[in-house]
């Protein structure tokens, strides 16, 4: 990926696996991220996508939200970006209003303003769980 390249969103960590990534991971969840892993966008050939799967819905991969907006704007068929994150540790909400600390990886799918504030730090789990009265447990 050349040193140049500028997303107002971050960029994929590895472009060497953009496209690699399972077609079926979690869809949205966690509260926080860890690494992006590539934006993707959704094509249906039901909506006038063309059809290159005998009519399964199939994703684009793309190392940056621009370049993946760029394609959905120019695209028959084509959904607004999504990004695929990995999550190292996040939250699980098992039911509304309870926390839990999750550790281990997990891939999903997030709308792209998601990101916004959203990028783990060492204190961001412990720090939601107190603000949301929580204990500060890892499961």
């Amino acid at each position: 990926m050349p040193a140049s390249l500028r997303s107002a969103f971050p960029i994929a960590v590895d472009a060497d696996l953009i496209g690699e990534y399972p077609a079926q991971t979690k869809s949205g969840g966690g509260y926080f991220y860890d690494a992006v892993l590539e934006y993707r966008v959704w094509v249906h050939p039901h909506d006038g996508g063309e059809d290159l799967y005998d009519g399964d819905d199939y994703y684009c991969a793309f190392a940056t939200f621009e370049e993946a907006s760029a394609y959905s704007r120019e695209t028959a068929g084509a959904e607004q970006p999504l990004v695929l994150v990995r999550q190292d540790e996040c939250i699980n909400e098992p039911e509304p209003g309870r926390y839990e600390h999750h550790t281990g990886e997990r891939l999903t799918e997030w709308r792209v303003e998601w990101l916004e504030g959203s990028k783990r730090t060492p204190s961001s789990i412990p720090d939601f769980l107190r603000r949301h009265g929580s204990p500060v447990l890892n499961s």
